[in-house]
């Protein structure tokens, strides 16, 4: 039955996408809030549509971590939830992310009015000195810049180094770093269709000020935090 669920839920997730997509460029017409506000639109509703078809929901821990103004979020890359539940977790956001998306139709078209900073991730230099330029003028408006510092999903229980970048701009333009750990791929696998029902529990970090420290150590005391959180949340939810 799980399964069927999952199945019933990735259709409409799918199905919703050419509409969703579609209103938010739309939206475009009455300005850069309003994409945003049907973006959150949809997101909200595919929430809620996980929590009643699959049974799959979310907690979080540590909200009162969360900064006044705008700052740049790391959090952990693990499934796909986490890239929805973001959104609602967080004011308003843009994402680091790979620009292949942008050549998707319609969510490339989508993103596009969302002012989401598409890199090459093979450009290396190039792709950090992006994220600095455009985070900064998107934090310079109030917009967090989240990014998934590992680059691309990892299997539950697995890292990689961390990216440069996050706080590199957090440095530059002089805002804190906020880390994000959670147990989602133990319930939204990044391969398959199952979804499982649970609660999701999400941990938002003390920020850090990386201002006048060496990037690359601020990048392993973050790794460390986040990575440390996620072994604790899953032993306690019974998936380590």
């Amino acid at each position: 039955m799980s399964l069927l669920r999952s199945m019933l839920f990735t259709v409409i997730l799918f199905a919703s996408v050419v509409p969703a997509s579609i209103f938010i460029v739309l939206a475009r017409l009455f300005g850069y809030r309003a994409s945003y506000w049907a973006n959150s639109l949809w997101t909200r509703s595919v929430v809620w549509l996980c929590r009643v078809i699959c049974g799959l929901d979310y907690a979080v821990e540590g909200q009162d971590n969360i900064p006044d103004r705008a700052s740049v979020v790391f959090m952990k890359h693990s499934s796909t939830y986490e890239t929805i539940v973001q959104v609602v977790m967080f004011p308003r956001q843009t994402w680091v992310l790979k620009r292949e998306l942008m050549w998707a139709p319609f969510v490339g078209w989508a993103l596009l009015p969302l002012r989401a900073i598409a890199i090459n991730r093979g450009a290396h230099r190039a792709a950090v000195q992006q994220v600095i330029d455009q985070g900064k003028q998107r934090l310079a408006d109030g917009t967090w810049v989240m990014i998934f510092p590992e680059g691309t999903r990892m299997q539950p229980g697995h890292s990689r180094p961390y990216g440069i970048s996050g706080t590199l701009l957090a440095q530059e333009f002089g805002c804190l770093l906020v880390p994000v750990a959670h147990n989602a791929g133990d319930f939204w696998p990044r391969r398959g269709l199952r979804k499982r029902s649970g609660t999701v529990q999400f941990c938002v970090g003390p920020p850090v000020d990386p201002s006048g420290r060496n990037p690359r150590e601020v990048n392993a005391e973050l790794q460390n935090w986040v990575e440390t959180k996620v072994a604790e949340i899953r032993r306690a939810s019974g998936h380590e």
